[in-house]
């Protein structure tokens, strides 16, 4: 469990004078706490003899990666410049970008389990202008409309516990229908119960775990909505910038891993909170 250091201030409440408590969070008590939390989950995770780092420090970077977005070059020199020496020294760029694609799948070990009802939606990220498309043979979005707007893109699909943390996720192309991820709910059929929007209807019918709402019914879907907007104010996830499969997966497996690793890291922060409440902001790099 990770110690939150906790000091008391001053507040003035009409003229009077009263103690409160504060926490401070700075940006370097931010990545050791992260850090922690994955080392939890993946301390019986062995280093490989030949790497620098150890698995639990290459999540934390992909984590640290995922919630400040933009271009991986800013951010490694971001990174080597001002908390270098917490990692022990960082290996060349090109080097950790190979580790951190290589290394994903730890990140699955962050997701949290199904509750009884959870909520599906996607959430659609743009990669390139349309006026780019085809220009790569490399290129990973197809060309589909986000709110009415063309882009090149895909969409990310997202499982949400009662709780807002992330159970399972999935991707593809922008242009695909959302019934393109009804595999994914159906993986949940002795689980737990999925409620999806009406984009989620197909058909062949939908699998017996899977509930489509209809526009202003089951409003707990909303919650869902809650979390993709904190993706796009805090981790800047609205627009990628990756070129290749293998490297835009990482990306997306580090992002659904530091939600939740935020998210519980803001329940030790406010313990009085409710455990229903979805808050990372305060954790914005």
């Amino acid at each position: 469990m990770v110690q939150v250091e906790v000091i008391t201030k001053t507040r003035q409440t009409n003229g009077i004078p009263t103690l409160v408590k504060a926490r401070l969070v700075t940006t370097e008590d931010i990545i050791i706490h992260i850090f922690c939390i994955v080392d939890d989950r993946l301390g019986d995770v062995e280093k490989v003899p030949q790497a620098k780092l150890y698995p639990s420090e290459v999540v934390t970077i992909g984590i640290l990666f995922a919630l400040k977005g933009g271009h991986f070059r800013a951010f490694y020199r971001w990174l080597s410049r001002d908390f270098d020496l917490l990692f022990g020294g960082l290996p060349e760029r090109t080097a950790l970008a190979r580790q951190l694609r290589d290394q994903q799948g730890y990140s699955d070990c962050l997701l949290a389990q199904p509750s009884v009802l959870n909520v599906a939606d996607n959430y659609p990220i743009e990669l390139l202008f349309p006026v780019r498309e085809g220009r790569s043979s490399q290129q990973v979005g197809k060309k589909g409309k986000d709110k009415g707007r063309w882009s090149v893109g895909l969409k990310l699909c997202w499982i949400i516990n009662t709780f807002g943390q992330v159970c399972g996720w999935r991707w593809d192309t922008l242009n695909c229908p959302d019934n393109t991820f009804l595999d994914l709910l159906e993986g949940y059929q002795e689980q737990a119960i999925i409620l999806a929007d009406w984009g989620f209807r197909c058909a062949q019918g939908v699998p017996d775990n899977v509930k489509v709402c209809k526009k202003g019914t089951w409003n707990d879907r909303m919650a869902v909505e809650t979390t993709f907007s904190l993706l796009t104010v805090v981790a800047h996830a609205k627009k990628m910038f990756h070129r290749t499969e293998a490297y835009l997966g990482a990306r997306l497996a580090y992002t659904a891993a530091m939600f939740n690793v935020c998210l519980s890291l803001f329940h030790q922060l406010h313990p009085d909170e409710s455990p229903f409440k979805v808050s990372i902001a305060e954790f914005s790099l």
